[in-house]
Order: structure tokens, then sequence, then C-alpha cells
């Protein structure tokens, strides 16, 4: 509470400030009693909506590292090397946000991309923000792998699963696991290829399979594949939850990390939008560098009930 109330009086301080140096420019016009009114007046506003982000990241993980499973479409190689596209744009994104991330596991292409990849990264907030990544991507482009050049649509679907804290009761019995040990198919030295260090888990009752092999310690993939197996068995809880919940309104349509969230288009026109917020950006190279602000932002707004009107960023700058 104090944090808040720290924050708000600095506000406020602010916009004194403003209101002082707009008075003694009224008094003796100078740009560089303008250039203070408006630095005071940026500076309020930027607490203000450090303050408002804080607002919408008050869901129970919110502030949870998290999951981000990466798996390709039909469409065999374009897909595989869309997802890859959509690996690298989380990375960079992680990058960004000075997050700590990790691949624990990752299949590659038939001839190129990947099959399918997971993430888990830890930093401030980091379910909250990529929680908006939940859903299928759309690609529009002239293939790379075409030689007649034309153009193709690849799909790719994200979930992104909170990492479940310690304190949340998820009960899983030792005799309703299978465990498959095996080398690593990725790089990692000759300590990784040797021994069989990577491990796969399989929960027998659901069906659920969770692998990780992004460390040598057989030990240590054991441990993180065993938290991404809560998570996954968390969320098929919270599913059936909100499918009992669901059934209760007649009519209403069902809502599924399975729904297309967005479009990325290269080809005839440079365009990204989300399709849950209006949301658009033309540029499209920085978006897939990892500046995913724009459209966190526009995700997060609309879920605390304020959703912006669609524009374009650069219109803006």
């Amino acid at each position: 509470m104090k944090t808040q109330l720290d924050l708000l009086t600095k506000v406020g301080a602010g916009l004194d400030d403003t209101g002082v140096f707009l008075e003694m420019y009224q008094e003796d016009p100078s740009e560089e009693l303008l250039g203070e009114a408006e630095g005071a007046l940026a500076a309020a506003e930027r607490t203000l909506e450090k303050m408002e982000f804080e607002r919408m990241m008050s869901g129970k993980h919110d502030r949870a590292a998290a999951f981000i499973a990466i798996n390709a479409g039909a469409g065999g190689t374009e897909s595989q090397d869309w997802a890859e596209m959509l690996l690298r744009m989380y990375l960079r994104y992680c990058e960004r946000q000075g997050w700590k991330v990790e691949v624990t596991d990752e299949l590659g292409g038939d001839t190129a991309g990947i099959k399918s990849a997971t993430l888990r990264v830890e930093g401030d907030h980091a379910f909250g923000y990529t929680k908006a990544e939940n859903g299928v991507h759309r690609l529009v482009r002239i293939s790379p792998f075409d030689a007649n050049k034309r153009r193709q649509t690849s799909f790719a679907s994200v979930s992104v699963l909170p990492e479940v804290d310690d304190s949340i009761e998820i009960e899983v019995n030792e005799g309703d696991l299978r465990v498959d040990t095996y080398r690593s198919s990725g790089a990692g030295g000759q300590h990784v290829n040797k021994t069989d260090s990577a491990v796969r888990l399989t929960h027998l009752p659901t069906g659920v399979v969770v692998a990780c092999q992004a460390e040598r310690s057989q030990h240590k993939n054991r441990s993180t594949a065993m938290k991404l197996l809560k998570s996954k068995l968390y969320e098929l809880e919270l599913q059936k939850r909100n499918d009992e919940r669901d059934a209760l309104y007649a009519g209403k349509a069902k809502i599924d990390f399975g729904s297309q969230i967005r479009s990325y288009v290269l080809h005839p026109y440079q365009m990204v939008k989300d399709l849950r917020t209006g949301w658009q950006t033309s540029d499209t190279r920085g978006f897939l560098d990892g500046d995913l602000t724009g459209a966190v932002q526009s995700f997060l707004l609309m879920h605390a009930g304020e959703a912006p009107q669609a524009r374009d960023v650069q219109d803006v700058d």
C-alpha cells in the first residue's frame, strides 16, 4: 500500500511541477521553461502508466514464471519454418524484457525449422505478459521454399502456462508416471551426446507427455519436466472448471487456446494485426525481432476493460 501511495504522490508532485513551470512560462515565455513543463508531465505520465500496468498484472499467476510451447501446424516445412520464426521472436522478446529464458525442449523439422519447442521464462511478471500469446498465429508470405515464388499461408499454435508454485497442491503419483530417458538430440558437447540425460515423462491417467533435455544432469531435466507436467495438469483442471462454468451459460461461445489470435502478413503488404483487439503495425520486421510491447499492452488493456482504438503505431509516431 505504501508503494502505491508513494507512486500517487510522485504523480501529484509531477503535475504540480508542470503547473508551476507553465505559470512561470506565462510570465516569462522561454523554450527552457516549456521544456521543463513537458519533461515533468512526461515523467508523471510514465509513473501513471507503470501503475496502470501493475493494476493489470493482478492475476493469480501473473507474477509466476511461464512455459511457452510452440507447435507447427499442418503444412510441413512452411509451418515448421514459421514455428522457428516464432521461437526466435519470443527469445528476442524475453531478451528485450531482461528475462531469463531457456529452451527446455526442441524437436527439429524434417527439412527446416522446428516441429515443436518449449521455453521456460523467468522474470518480472513473465506469465502476466506472455499469456497474451496464447492461440494460433497465422503467417502469409512468399514461400522461400517454393521455386515458383507463390504466396503461402502457414499456422503455428502457441500455448502459455504459468509455472505452478510449490504451494499449490498438484499431486502426481509416481505410479502414474512412465519415465523414459534418452540421449539429447541437440548441441551440448560430448557429455550430452554420450549419456541418457534427457527425460520424458508420461502421465498415464491423462496421457500428458512432457520432455526436457536442456541440462547435462538427468536429475535437473527431470525436475524441470516435472514442473512442466504439473503446470499442464493444473491447466487441465482449470479448463475443466471453466467448461463447467461455461455450461451454465446457454449459447455462450467457447473460448479456448485453439482460436486464431494474430495475423502476420509479409506479402503483398506488411502488417501484423491482433484479431482480438484490432491493434496493428506495419513494422513487421521489428515485431518479428521481438518488439511485442504494443500488442501485449493492447491485450492487457482489453482484459482490463479499456480496449484501445485500432491504430498503426507508425502513424502515432
